[in-house]
């Protein structure tokens, strides 16, 4: 930068330059919560006292997960099976057991930041069950093992499973929905207790996105594997908070980037063109090893699909803690009024949200 010169003699990383290639089996060994959720607990969850859904779903999580404590229901839609015989095993609402023709699993609706995968993950941790008999992952982590281990093997993988915890879950296209519906019937043939998170109720998934009706049955047996648990709440990353910084100079993030050890640094536009050439499961691979991500130049995403990998990128970011540095645009500004009006609303929400949450992590990188 004119007038500076970086105060490291270490060029930063850049994310440009990464293409990861993600093996089968590692796709598999990661399904468990990311660093941000290893910790987390049903009474890590802070509750809003102005909100007692919240309170609620603790307390049916809770029973939930130690509902999951007895035989693992193998062949369960055999008859005489575990299905048919206790509800032991299966997760129940106060002193009644859910029917076993019920849903078989819960799915959590609300808002974004009322903290869904914080119980989601505590959910996966208070589960008596082995690491390996439980998966946790995101729905696009989820339908992109299908496409590495092809459909019958990834059932065969899960199918011994306890519980298989769904983040994020939302249909974006037809595929997508005929994809999921069946595997998860599947899985909950073989007995699999099921648990989701989203912003969108189970029979309104994918509505203002394609041609939902015309996939009424896939999206109505979805929701029938499902019984809906609300959480109601303001974005608990920003309540009571100060506002998000303001961006900073180019030169600031420059030499911020030169600064941290293990800080990327790359341009926005040039970041948002490399998106387009990797799959979106493999941007948690894309952050490796990376401290910090510094983003210059940071302008209004041009169109749909772009912003959909932002996304995706900004979800695993704060799954994984990074802190984001940034200058031009302040990150309310990334989206159109048209997209936030869109179908994919709240996930553009969400999107901002979770940068603006990381955008305060970084403000101890640059120099006072």
């Amino acid at each position: 930068m004119p007038g500076q010169s970086p105060i490291a003699e270490t060029a930063p990383l850049s994310l440009c330059a990464l293409e990861p290639h993600v093996p089968a089996d590692r796709l598999v060994a990661e399904m468990v919560p990311p660093p941000r959720f290893d910790t987390v607990r049903f009474d890590t969850y802070v509750p809003d006292p102005d909100q007692p859904s919240q309170t609620d779903a603790v307390k049916v999580l809770d029973e939930f997960a130690h509902g999951l404590g007895g035989a693992h229901a193998t062949g369960a839609g055999k008859k005489g099976s575990a299905r048919s015989g206790s509800s032991e095993g299966w997760w129940r609402f106060g002193r009644k057991a859910a029917p076993a023709s019920g849903p078989r699993g819960v799915y959590l609706d609300g808002g974004y930041g009322v903290g869904k995968t914080h119980l989601l993950a505590s959910l996966w941790h208070a589960t008596p069950a082995a690491p390996s008999l439980k998966a946790f992952g995101t729905f696009v982590e989820l339908t992109n093992l299908v496409g590495a281990l092809g459909f019958q093997q990834t059932v065969q993988t899960l199918s011994g499973h306890r519980l298989l915890c769904i983040d994020e879950f939302e249909l974006d296209d037809p595929g997508d929905t005929v994809l999921v519906s069946s595997l998860l019937s599947r899985l909950v043939e073989a007995g699999v207790a099921l648990a989701a998170t989203s912003n969108t109720l189970p029979g309104k998934l994918g509505e203002g996105r394609f041609a939902a009706a015309d996939f009424l049955r896939e999206i109505q047996g979805l929701s029938s594997h499902f019984r809906p648990l609300r959480i109601d709440g303001e974005d608990y990353r920003h309540r009571g908070l100060p506002e998000a910084p303001a961006p900073y100079s180019d030169e600031q993030v420059t030499r911020a980037a030169y600064a941290t050890e293990g800080a990327s640094l790359d341009d926005f536009p040039s970041l948002l063109d490399h998106l387009a050439r990797v799959h979106p499961s493999r941007y948690g691979a894309l952050t490796d090893g990376i401290q910090a991500v510094c983003l210059t130049d940071v302008q209004p995403v041009p169109d749909q699909s772009t912003a959909l990998r932002l996304v995706v990128l900004a979800d695993r970011l704060y799954d994984r803690e990074i802190p984001v540095l940034a200058s031009g645009l302040p990150f309310d500004r990334l989206f159109s009024d048209e997209m936030l009006n869109g179908g994919y609303r709240k996930k553009y929400f969400r999107a901002i949200s979770r940068l603006t949450a990381l955008a305060r992590d970084a403000k101890g990188l640059v120099a006072q």
